[in-house]
């Protein structure tokens, strides 16, 4: 559990560079910064009480943590959390810390190269409280959710469904970048790309196996499904992508990766890897025609395709959990559809709905309180130099000749 801690939160940095790399070099900088601001002030609101509102002892209703536990008073160094009996409950905390970090920063692909960083600031602290809290208390914490028998091995619901969602409200509340179009979507450096791209799948083990919370058949199952799932998508994508522009593109292979690890990840614990190799087909498939119908139907300007590769991919791989979910997979989870129980296919699309409400609605309300209240959006001014000198005072680069024509 130590190392699958530490492996989540090598994902943060591959973060910073898969998205940087797909973008404009004049932005580069903007990027990291809300990526490793966002690591430390995450992390601290989740140990002074963002564990405690979503792990913590239940207030009565299903629907939050009380505040037993806030800066992880009274949780016990010691194997004595019922959510995670075999290890630390501050390694419990400390490995859900990871995903309280990484959960909100994927929305920075959506609001990447015009979002002020004040407002974002604010943004990605008002989500934390008022959506992924409360749904991690709904689906893992005990809460009403899981009284229902909603299940999700490792965030596919809790994270990239309300994510993803939040994602394309995000888009929809900030409107699209200055000169949206082809130009301004070449990538300045695909190997930066690639590169992180690389150590998220690394990272991506950690996140699903350690979500086992022991090294053993379970997460040797999960490990070679997340595996599995993720190469097939990223097939599928390149050979979609290459049916469409007659070219083999690299950009297809690492976002469809990213959209298999994205998509299996609830259904890891839960499945044999035959079926991982059928859910990475659909998840490849129906993320790819998401980005089709987001970006080139609807002119939607999510910039790096948050709601397709993490909404859209987690969706499939939640309510997949419906239909070839086995008990002898994961005794403590469900049947699916497959295995004599349709009624866990319900269960799952409410636990997807539930999400996908409160990701994309208050996603939206979030951003339109805080335009009204400091605006959300650089001038276009700033858009046009880029935020890198503009928001920060700093250069990704010391080219200054080629800095400003990208």
């Amino acid at each position: 559990m130590l190392i699958a801690s530490s492996l989540v939160l090598l994902m943060i940095p591959a973060l910073g560079l898969f998205e940087a790399g797909l973008l404009r070099k004049k932005n580069t900088v903007s990027v990291f910064m809300q990526i490793f601001f966002g690591l430390a002030i995450l992390s601290v609101m989740w140990f002074t009480f963002g564990f405690s509102l979503s792990f913590g002892p239940d207030t009565g209703v299903g629907l939050v943590g009380n505040m037993d536990w806030i800066f992880l008073k009274n949780v016990p160094y010691d194997s004595g959390l019922h959510y995670a009996p075999t290890i630390p409950g501050v390694l419990f905390a400390k490995f859900q810390m990871m995903f309280a970090t990484i959960t909100p920063l994927l929305l920075t692909g959506a609001i990447a190269e015009r979002m002020k960083f004040s407002a974002y600031v604010l943004f990605i602290v008002a989500w934390s409280g008022l959506i992924y809290y409360p749904l991690v208390h709904w689906v893992w914490g005990g809460g009403w959710l899981e009284k229902m028998g909603v299940v999700d091995f490792a965030g596919g619901i809790v994270i990239h469904t309300s994510a993803g969602m939040g994602a394309l409200a995000a888009a929809l509340a900030l409107g699209r970048r200055l000169n949206y179009g082809p130009s301004i979507m070449i990538p300045h450096s695909i190997p930066l790309a690639v590169l992180g791209s690389s150590l998220l799948w690394l990272g991506w083990f950690g996140f699903n196996a350690g979500s086992a919370l022991a090294s053993g058949s379970l997460a040797g199952n999960t490990i070679i499904n997340t595996h599995i799932a993720s190469s097939v998508s990223a097939l599928i994508w390149v050979g979609l992508s290459w049916m469409k522009t007659g070219k083999p593109s690299v950009i297809a292979a690492i976002n469809g990766a990213i959209a298999g690890l994205a998509g299996i990840t609830p259904a890891s614990g839960y499945v044999s890897v035959e079926h991982a190799f059928v859910i990475g087909i659909a998840i490849g498939i129906v993320s790819y025609l998401g980005v089709i119908f987001f970006k080139e139907k609807l002119h939607i300007d999510d910039a790096l395709d948050v709601s397709s590769v993490h909404g859209v991919a987690g969706i499939v791989g939640a309510l997949a959990i419906g239909v070839f979910a086995s008990s002898a997979i994961n005794p403590a989870g469900p049947n699916g559809l497959l295995f004599g129980n349709p009624h866990q296919l319900l269960v799952q699309a409410i636990g997807v709905g539930v999400a996908g409400v409160m990701g994309f609605f208050g996603t939206y309300a979030i951003l339109k309180v805080l335009d009204v209240l400091i605006g959300i959006r650089v001038s276009p001014k700033v858009e046009e130099a880029g935020l890198d000198i503009e928001e920060h005072a700093e250069r990704a680069y010391s080219d200054e000749d080629e800095f400003g024509k990208m």
